[in-house]
């Protein structure tokens, strides 16, 4: 019974305590001081010592309403601070998953701002080494809308290394290789892709890209020695096989399945036989 009147007790003295914080925030006008609904909420560390160990019941009082300051357009300097409010929340809860996920989303999808929306993802993840989804969910974000694939390659990186990461992972990594250029990284990731996976949809996946990153080695190796024939004789060749015969190249290259590529003597151009993901 006592521990039922002191949980309660806690309850009220944390509600009141965040109500006049709260309070004295909307006092402060926010003409003179843009983000001034954020900035002068004291930092986790303060606060965690004024919760008597229920941390966590405040960071969720401070979410839920964090939601509803972020969700009112009516303030057009919200997003000014968002990452003190997450911090804040990081502190008193670090394990806390939701909110960096959250916090990550209203970022990006409200505020157009992808550097934020990582650096609350990274915060997550140095509180939470163990949960892939941090650096696996930056990774999309680097990827799909900064188009920084070198970025998203290194936050792939990460998240495999995580324990119980999902396979995806790798083939991301693998894929983001391929978008840096590094053909001998994405081959080899392909191949272990390959080579381990027991579902014939996947395997077929992993086969099609093996195809893709071959045929963009070849191309580039074919494409070097028409530039080399083209700066001896001034014009390219009437069929790639002068290209052997000329000493430019030891044999022609073909594609994963055998067959060789296809070329435009006009223009110079090699193409596969078939779309990758046609085969």
């Amino acid at each position: 019974m006592k521990r039922k009147v002191s949980l309660g007790l806690v309850l009220v003295l944390l509600a009141l305590l965040f109500m006049g914080l709260k309070i004295k925030i909307e006092q402060i006008p926010r003409r003179r001081i843009p983000g001034s609904s954020i900035i002068y909420i004291p930092s986790g560390k303060y606060l965690k010592m004024a919760t008597f160990g229920y941390s966590s019941l405040l960071a969720d009082i401070i979410y839920i309403w964090a939601i509803q300051y972020y969700g009112n357009y009516a303030i057009p300097d919200r997003f000014t601070y968002l990452t003190h409010i997450f911090s804040i929340i990081s502190e008193l809860d670090p394990r806390w998953v939701d909110p960096y996920e959250v916090g990550a989303l209203i970022a990006f999808f409200d505020f157009q701002d992808v550097p934020l929306a990582l650096k609350i993802l990274d915060m997550g993840f140095a509180k939470n080494p163990d949960q892939w989804i941090f650096p696996l969910e930056a990774g999309h974000y680097a990827q799909l809308y900064k188009k920084d694939f070198e970025l998203a390659r290194d936050y792939y990186k990460k998240t495999m290394a995580v324990k119980g990461a999902p396979d995806i992972a790798k083939r991301l990594y693998a894929e983001a290789a391929f978008k840096t250029s590094d053909l001998k990284t994405s081959w080899e990731t392909w191949l272990e892709v390959y080579q381990t996976a027991s579902d014939p949809q996947i395997k077929k996946i992993a086969s099609n890209h093996l195809y893709e990153v071959k045929a963009a080695g070849d191309t580039a190796v074919l494409k070097s020695a028409l530039e080399k024939y083209k700066e001896r004789f001034g014009r390219n060749p009437a069929e790639l096989e002068r290209l052997v015969r000329t000493g430019f190249l030891a044999s022609l290259p073909q594609d994963l399945d055998g067959k060789d590529y296809l070329y435009d003597p006009q223009t110079g151009e090699i193409k596969t036989q078939v779309i990758p993901w046609k085969r």
